[in-house]
């Protein structure tokens, strides 16, 4: 063999194989690495994105049923203030939209309800119909089988910079006819899925301390058959 070869022979042999405990390191970096990015992404969709809530109360039937778990969509409307943008997919509140928002009168807690009024707007209801302007409102999301008494409500001008929400249950609904239009800045997000639907039993938001853990605890047993297997990833119209 020639001194060439023998050298070239010798440069191949001095190229070793990584390490197998380097390699398994480099996969389980790359696994952490992937999982760490993944977690990043839902924490920044949690934040600015979207919010996941439930349904607790009959206030929007047959549109929500209690026990939806629905996604909301925070980035929509943009922010509050501000002029929606359409090119990163922004609209603006329409009439008929879902929405979540903070209770005027208690912040704290989340309401869902549907838009009727927007800003300008003289809202009317007579014999549980709804008037907008003086022009009767379709609304094919709203049970007329369920009125079990009538209805009457204003004129009253909506404010600038607020909306009137009514749920579409309309006798068992707390709205704005109770407690006033809704602020824009009150606005959380769109409704508009349905990634999960489950029959709870009536006032199961009411349970805590134990109640709630027993609660919790019939719905790891019962899903199977209690979870609502149409409704699941369905859009909210």
């Amino acid at each position: 063999m020639s001194e060439v070869g023998q050298k070239k022979e010798s440069a191949r042999g001095d190229v070793a194989e990584p390490p197998r405990a380097n390699l398994r390191k480099s996969i389980a970096r790359e696994y952490i690495e992937t999982i760490v990015v993944f977690v990043l992404i839902l924490v920044f969709a949690r934040s600015f994105v979207f919010i996941q809530s439930k349904i607790p109360t009959e206030s929007m039937l047959d549109t929500l049923l209690v026990g939806d778990y629905i996604l909301v969509n925070r980035a929509l409307y943009g922010a509050p203030g501000d002029d929606p943008i359409p090119w990163l997919g922004q609209d603006a509140i329409d009439r008929g939209d879902v929405v979540v928002f903070r209770k005027p009168d208690d912040p704290d807690v989340d309401y869902v309800k549907r838009v009727v009024g927007l800003p300008g707007d003289v809202i009317e209801i007579r014999n549980n119909r709804t008037y907008v302007n003086g022009k009767l409102l379709g609304e094919p999301y709203v049970d007329d089988g369920r009125f079990e008494h009538t209805r009457f409500f204003g004129p009253r001008t909506v404010p600038d910079d607020h909306y009137f929400m009514i749920g579409d249950n309309r006798d068992y609904s707390s709205d704005s006819r109770v407690w006033g239009t809704v602020p824009r800045s009150l606005v959380k997000g769109k409704a508009f899925f349905i990634w999960y639907s489950y029959e709870e039993e009536k006032n199961d938001h009411l349970n805590v301390g134990v109640n709630r853990l027993i609660s919790m605890g019939k719905k790891v047993v019962r899903f199977p058959w209690r979870t609502r297997w149409d409704r699941i990833f369905s859009k909210i119209e």
